[in-house]
């Protein structure tokens, strides 16, 4: 099926896409898709290099006439979240990417589809290829690692690039230019348990909790969409209190910049309140997909008789975790006073895990006010501290604060209102960017973030807008030819 993108326009950026489709490229395993664009610089006859991080940088010279414009980095990230729907089989470091066509949009096969950045690192290919644009000096940044540390934002060297514009196709709504971020903070919580034998009269079950949308947790966040992990320790807690409930394992979210949608737990009951266990959880199913009846409509949650397992969680770790989760904020903490229908203040509460003596409780904050985000660090450090948990935060970056005078702001808006005959939204994003880190960086770059439509990134529904990539790849070369002189 992913073949059928090839005939869509514009032809240049739908073949790079696919090419991309065609290499696994999950955070943490980009070997592969950076010697393919080390390889496809070199092969064009340009400047190619790979830093000490992983980050490939192309340099293309100015087309004639053209010598005496800024200098241009565009900019994207090599890496695409691996989400898959629990029914799909695929291996994301091995298997390619099965993308289709659903009318007017290309979406995947059961798994994300990596339009989040593969649109425009395809986009900065289709320039560097091609031979008949008008384009001052241009430096194509691919970074590595984005989705789950921005790692080779984090390790780029000042000095390596030449250029005095930032262009970051990073960006999800056609039509809005992006002048700001949010900044991010790893929350890490971790609990040691010891195991116990399981109690004579007892029975076990597996719990499974499914068919949440999830979703990106910067971009998706306000949607209120259910989250697995949260919902399933409501169901966990109130079952330990009244069916004396013990936790064996539990598995819940797999990224911590995604919304989680799936959550497991395998738990022992009473074996005389095991019918009285079972029927419960059905009317807590019922009162939860009524809560989220908007949001959630394909929500499952599913009880599955299994074997005793080995041994339990120690009760006093257990009482401890499950009060933890159930307190530790959770979604849209503060929406921003400057900027209308901007989040604020948020926290992805991402992963719960158990095995080998410990359970980990990982979250993703994000805010676009530093003093918000401290307070919700201490927040949370507040409530896994008074669990008794080891807490810790670290792989903070920072955000990108808006610059309304930005020249390239007033270039692009220009030439968009020219072209299309609206003015762009100016818009900041409650997702994290590199902007704000290569910023720091780079101090001298005017920066700006756009990109073609793409709805659900992070979630096995991700989509691209088949017309707002057209309008995107036009958009992009008439800014290339009006970029400011030096």
């Amino acid at each position: 099926m992913s073949k059928e993108i090839l005939n869509l326009e514009p032809k240049a950026i739908w073949k790079h896409f696919y090419s991309l489709t065609q290499i696994p490229r999950p955070s943490k395993h980009e070997e592969a898709i950076q010697d393919f664009m080390v390889n496809f610089g070199k092969n064009l006859g340009l400047e190619t290099i790979k830093d000490e991080v992983g980050n490939v940088i192309i340099r293309k010279p100015a087309t004639p006439g053209m010598e005496d414009r800024k200098g241009i980095v565009l900019q994207g990230h090599l890496d695409m979240v691996p989400q898959k729907n629990s029914d799909k089989q695929h291996d994301f470091t091995k298997d390619p990417i099965d993308a289709l066509i659903d009318g007017e949009w290309v979406r995947a096969n059961g798994t994300t589809l990596g339009a989040d950045n593969g649109m425009g690192v395809a986009a900065a290919m289709s320039i560097l290829e091609a031979k008949d644009l008008v384009h001052g000096p241009i430096e194509a940044l691919f970074t590595c690692d984005e989705e789950t540390g921005m790692t080779g934002a984090f390790g780029l060297k000042a000095g390596i690039l030449k250029g005095d514009i930032l262009i970051n196709m990073d960006s999800e709504d056609e039509g809005e230019l992006y002048i700001g971020c949010a900044g991010g903070t790893n929350a890490n919580a971790e609990f040691s348990y010891t195991t116990v034998a399981v109690p004579a009269g007892t029975k076990a079950f597996e719990l499974a909790l499914t068919g949440l949308k999830g979703g990106h947790s910067g971009v998706d966040i306000a949607l209120q969409r259910g989250n697995s992990n949260k919902l399933l320790n409501r169901f966990l807690r109130s079952a330990a209190q009244k069916f004396g409930l013990r936790l064996a394992s539990i598995d819940g979210g797999s990224l911590r910049n995604a919304i989680p949608r799936e959550s497991f737990a395998t738990v022992v009951v009473p074996a005389d309140m095991a019918d009285e266990f079972v029927a419960s959880l059905s009317k807590c199913e019922a009162v939860m997909k009524a809560e989220l009846e908007k949001t959630e409509p394909f929500m499952t949650f599913k009880v599955k008789e299994v074997d005793l397992p080995a041994s339990l969680i120690d009760e006093a770790t257990q009482t401890a975790l499950l009060n933890a989760v159930y307190a530790c904020p959770n979604g849209v903490i503060r929406m921003s006073d400057s900027m209308s229908g901007l989040v604020e203040t948020s926290n992805n509460l991402a992963i719960v895990k158990s095995g080998e003596g410990k359970i980990k409780v990982l979250c993703l904050i994000r805010s676009s006010v530093d003093s918000g985000k401290k307070d919700l660090e201490n927040m949370i450090e507040s409530v896994f501290q008074l669990a008794g948990a080891a807490i810790w935060m670290d792989g903070q970056y920072p955000g990108w604060k808006p610059n309304v005078d930005s020249p390239i702001l007033k270039t692009m808006s220009s030439i968009y209102n020219n072209r299309f005959g609206k003015i762009p939204e100016i818009r900041a994003i409650h997702a994290g960017l590199e902007c704000g880190l290569l910023g720091g960086v780079y101090p001298n770059w005017d920066m700006i973030s756009f990109g073609p439509t793409i709805r659900f990134p992070h979630s096995p529904d991700e989509k691209v807008n088949i017309e707002s990539v057209q309008k995107f790849w036009d958009f992009t070369l008439e800014t290339l030819k009006n970029v400011p002189k030096k």
